[in-house]
C-alpha cells in the first residue's frame, strides 16, 4: 500500500477531480433553465371613457374608470389612484367642491373610478392625469378629454334628435275635403252607372240627366 505524504500532490488531485466532475457533468436542457422574474411593476389599464367627446349642454363628464395591475397583469387590490386635471382654465372640468384633484384607493378587483367629474363651458380640450402608487412602485397616464357643443342647426333644433317633418292644420284639411268629396262622387257614379252609362264632358259646370229623358249621370266641367 502506497502512503500519500506530499501535501501539494494531493492538493492538486482534489483539483483535478473537481474539474473532470465539472466537464463530465451534462448541461442542462434549454427548457430546463428557468427563466428570471419580471421586475416588479405597476401598471394602468383604461377600462372606460378613453378620448370621450363631453356634451357639454349636460354639463357631467363620463366617469373615468381604470384597474391596477402588478407586472403579472393581475388586479391590485389597496393601490392609491389620484386623478388630477389639467390646465385649470379654459377647456377644463371640475371634481366636488371644485376641486382639481381626487385620490381614491383600488378595490379588490384593482378598479378605481373618478366619481363626480363636472366639465365647464368651455369648448376644447383637456387632460385627466392617472398616477398610481404601491409599495414604493408608481406609474401613470393620462386620458385626453373633450368638451363639445351639441349639434343645433334650424333642420334640427333639437341636438342628438333626428327632424320632424309635419303637415299644417289646414293642408290636412284640404286633403280630408278632397278624400270626402271623392269618396262621395265614386259612390254616386258607380250607382247610376249600373243601369245607364254616364256621360262627362266639358261644360257650365252643371250636374243633370242627360238628353232626351233618359235616366243616366252627366258631369259637366
Amino acid at each position: 500500500m502506497v502512503k500519500i505524504t506530499d501535501s501539494g500532490f494531493t492538493a492538486r488531485l482534489v483539483a483535478l477531480l473537481a474539474i473532470s466532475l465539472l466537464v463530465l457533468e451534462p448541461a442542462l436542457p434549454l427548457g430546463a433553465q428557468q427563466a428570471a422574474p419580471p421586475a416588479r411593476s405597476l401598471q394602468i389599464v383604461i377600462l372606460d371613457d378613453e378620448a370621450p367627446l363631453n356634451n357639454i349642454s349636460e354639463r357631467t363628464a363620463r366617469e373615468p374608470i381604470v384597474q391596477v395591475q402588478d407586472e403579472n397583469h393581475k388586479p391590485l387590490a389597496g393601490a392609491a389612484v389620484l386623478f388630477a386635471i389639467h390646465p385649470a382654465a379654459g377647456a377644463s372640468a371640475a371634481f366636488a367642491n371644485g376641486a382639481s384633484t381626487l385620490s381614491v384607493v383600488t378595490n379588490a378587483n384593482g378598479v378605481a373610478r373618478a366619481s363626480g367629474l363636472v366639465m365647464n363651458n368651455v369648448k376644447g380640450t383637456w387632460q385627466l392625469q392617472i398616477t398610481a402608487s404601491k409599495d414604493g412602485l408608481t406609474t401613470s397616464t393620462t386620458i385626453n378629454e373633450t368638451n363639445v357643443t351639441p349639434d343645433t342647426t334650424p333642420s334640427n333644433p333639437s341636438p342628438n334628435k333626428p327632424p320632424t317633418h309635419f303637415l299644417s292644420g289646414h293642408s290636412m284639411a284640404i286633403i280630408g275635403g278632397i278624400a270626402v268629396v271623392g269618396a262621395i262622387v265614386s259612390i254616386v257614379v258607380l250607382k247610376e252607372t249600373s243601369n245607364n252609362p254616364t256621360n262627362i264632358g266639358t261644360g257650365g259646370g252643371t250636374v243633370g240627366p242627360p238628353g232626351g229623358g233618359a235616366a243616366g249621370f252627366k258631369i259637366h266641367f
